[in-house]
């Protein structure tokens, strides 16, 4: 696991470096549906929960249509509270739609004894560009699901899980 973060940071670094001049900062928020799923072999039961999320991020140009766009939230839900780091992709498909993927990490915070506090999994999701009049033309709408790939029971027994997972809907605002 720390390879892969220590990948991440360098990569991170690297696209910073590319294309710094071109750079631009935003705040986001809106609702979280999380969903954590504890499952074995015979059974699996799913808790539903919604909650809010807010934080910021940063828009780095890398080529024409495709921008870098690492964030930082702070994500609340009923026992779930985590600090979320996506690192998304972002592709500009036509004029004010965009698809986003990318890896995202978490830090669980007040965890039990027995589960993780590290979290890891894949987003994915939309965002459209709302242009209101030439002054505000940086909101944006957007909806992402994050599937969630860490066991967060520690030294978890073959085919037992317990995972989270969550669908965002928000609103963003990028400073130009």
């Amino acid at each position: 696991m720390k390879k892969i973060l220590l990948c991440t940071v360098i990569t991170v670094l690297g696209l910073l470096n590319l294309n710094a001049q071109e750079i631009k900062y935003g705040a986001k928020a809106g609702v979280d549906f999380s969903s954590l799923k504890v499952k074995n072999g015979v059974f699996s039961i799913t808790n539903n929960d919604t909650g809010f999320y807010l934080g910021g991020f940063a828009e780095i140009s890398v080529f024409d249509a495709f921008t870098f766009r690492p964030e930082l939230l702070y994500v609340a839900v009923e026992d779930l509270n985590q600090i979320s780091i996506p690192l998304m992709v972002k592709y500009e498909v036509f004029e004010s739609f965009n698809v986003l993927a990318g890896p995202s990490f978490g830090f669980l915070l007040d965890v039990n004894d027995g589960f993780e506090s590290f979290n890891y999994g894949i987003e994915v999701g939309v965002a459209y560009d709302i242009y209101i009049n030439r002054n505000i033309d940086g909101l944006f709408v957007e909806t992402r699901f994050n599937f969630g790939l860490a066991n967060l029971i520690e030294d978890a027994p073959d085919g037992i899980t317990r995972k989270l997972n969550g669908l965002f809907v928000g609103l963003g605002y990028r400073f130009q």
